[in-house]
């Protein structure tokens, strides 16, 4: 694997660079790794879709940086997804982890992700950390040292892109990046508009 210098530069560009090339790379957590296979770039202060748009929070400061660490974060109260922060320190930008392919330790995953096929052991943000047995605890990770780790392959040689799942914020850019043909890639989905009681209920 890459030494932390290496690995940290080879982040350290603009997200809608860096994004594409996680694909194919393997992250891992004990005894799971898997090949990623679908990300989307989350651009900070300039992405309205993005945890920084309006500044630092408490909740988003891995985001801020260095580049190569691990940023998860709690949705709609039950899951945990996460992403790998990218760029220059003080300017917040990261790639959130939508789908991979598990490649070691399938046991485990499925031991943790019990029901599911093979194909959907990591199909979607929230089962991928699952799968890896990623929680709220690896926020702020050093995907150098572990214990969740990343390893850069070669870059993919076809990369397809489109518009990011479920997403209100700036919800057309083709900021969707991911490896054409692999049965492992989550399905899109645009976000639904939420419904207002009427008034007086």
């Amino acid at each position: 694997m890459a030494g932390s210098s290496d690995l940290r530069a080879q982040l350290e560009g603009p997200v809608l660079e860096i994004a594409p090339r996680l694909l194919g790379a393997t992250l891992s957590h004990g005894e799971v790794s898997l090949r990623l296979t679908e990300v989307e770039a989350y651009d900070g202060a300039n992405d309205a879709g993005s945890h920084a748009y309006r500044g630092r929070t408490p909740r988003n400061a891995v985001m801020f940086g260095p580049p190569g660490f691990l940023y998860c974060y709690f949705t709609y109260g039950m899951h945990v997804c996460c992403n790998v922060v990218t760029g220059v320190e003080g300017v917040a930008s990261a790639v959130l982890l939508r789908a991979g392919e598990v490649v070691t330790g399938l046991d485990e995953a499925r031991a943790r992700r019990r029901g599911s096929s093979d194909r959907d052991l990591a199909r979607g943000p929230a089962r991928l950390c699952s799968a890896l047995g990623i929680d709220l605890s690896h926020n702020g990770n050093d995907l150098v040292t572990g214990p969740v780790t990343l390893r850069l392959g070669d870059p993919a040689t076809e990369v397809s892109t489109g518009p990011r799942v479920g997403l209100r914020g700036d919800p057309h850019r083709p900021w969707r990046f991911w490896l054409p043909g692999e049965p492992t890639v989550s399905a899109y989905r645009p976000a639904v508009a939420r419904s207002r009681r009427p008034k007086g209920s």
